[in-house]
């Protein structure tokens, strides 16, 4: 899996690429989420860029499962998930990147494993427990 800098724009949107894989396949759906935030720009970068951000994640997934199916290779290890929430050390930056990823999440209005999983993951490592909590209870 390919680094990128601490807190940079690419290490952001690819934790938000990989909410929107985690279940597996990418939905028309959760890219109109994406775009309609807007979430590239929200996290510096242009359309092109974060074209290229998906399209390395989804070449770097291939790479590492090269006999699996798409679905089985949209997953990523919990040590290589730890690596990459490791590039985001920013407090703001990581509340920006998990409400895309909830955001991306809700968008079909239920969360797959894969998803929960990923979003269990951020909010383990980031340590923004009540931010999920605020989020919950602001939806209800």
């Amino acid at each position: 899996m390919r680094s990128y800098p601490t807190n940079s724009p690419q290490a952001a949107a690819r934790i938000v690429a990989l909410a929107m894989l985690a279940d597996g396949h990418l939905c028309r759906r959760e890219v109109a989420a994406v775009e309609a935030l807007p979430g590239e720009r929200r996290l510096g970068l242009s359309p092109e860029e974060w074209q290229g951000v998906m399209h390395g994640l989804c070449e770097d997934l291939l790479a590492s499962h090269p006999d699996m199916a798409w679905g089985d290779a949209c997953r990523v290890d919990a040590d290589t998930l730890r690596a990459l929430l490791a590039e985001i050390t920013s407090p703001p930056l990581r509340e920006q990147v998990l409400s895309l990823c909830l955001a991306v999440a809700e968008v079909d209005q239920r969360f797959t494993d894969g998803e929960a999983w990923l979003l269990n993951a951020a909010v383990r490592e980031w340590h923004l427990q009540s931010q999920v909590f605020q989020h919950l209870t602001a939806e209800g």
